[in-house]
């Protein structure tokens, strides 16, 4: 099982730098939000970068990454939180800290393009699941078509993980279910073609 986190925390640092930076980033900016405000006041929200829709309004572009980093509420940042600390590592380390980066942002960003595009306004949202549902995509990608690269216990977690994802999204209020399917088509679609180019390039 690769999701199983045996490191210590300064090997986790040097394993796992982006998704350190990213879980350090996070952790800041919800106690900077929680000491000025509320994470969960929309005030607070706005003035840190959260993303937000009223008809007519034009949403400045910065919103679109600034929002991935920030959480309302404590059991939003604490899920979060433990989804990127025990399934991103193993992608840092099979993508490359760049490449990764590169994949974390993307697939984020498109879940928020998604989110903005087809959640009715006017709405405040924030999170890092869309990025994190780009993370998932990429496990399903490969238990799809490259099963020998993931051992049965892992592939099993992945399934369940999406699916029990895909009905909490339909069924709990509040869950920005647009921002998971953009993530996680954003992630599959683009974890494809990067294993492509990086396959083609290692037979050179």
């Amino acid at each position: 099982m690769i999701f199983l986190r045996r490191e210590t925390f300064k090997q986790y640092l040097q394993l796992y730098p982006v998704t350190s930076a990213i879980l350090a980033i996070i952790a800041v900016l919800f106690a900077a939000m929680e000491i000025t405000g509320s994470s969960t006041d929309a005030i607070t929200l706005l003035n840190f970068g959260a993303m937000y829709s009223n008809s007519g309004e034009t949403h400045e572009w910065w919103r679109y990454i600034n929002s991935m980093f920030l959480h309302i509420g404590f059991s939003h940042v604490l899920f979060n939180a433990f989804a990127l600390y025990v399934f991103a590592p193993p992608l840092e380390r099979l993508l490359g800290k760049f490449h990764y980066a590169g994949f974390f942002l993307l697939s984020g960003l498109v879940g928020n393009a998604f989110s903005m595009l087809f959640t009715e306004p006017p709405f405040i949202a924030a999170g890092a699941s869309g990025a994190i549902y780009g993370v998932y995509a990429a496990y399903v990608y490969l238990a799809i078509f490259h099963r020998h690269v993931l051992d049965e216990g892992t592939r099993s977690t992945v399934i369940a993980i999406v699916v029990m994802g895909g009905i909490t999204s339909l069924i709990i209020p509040n869950v920005n279910i647009f921002a998971h399917l953009g993530g996680f088509v954003a992630g599959f679609v683009y974890f494809a073609v990067l294993t492509r180019r990086l396959r083609r390039r290692s037979q050179r």
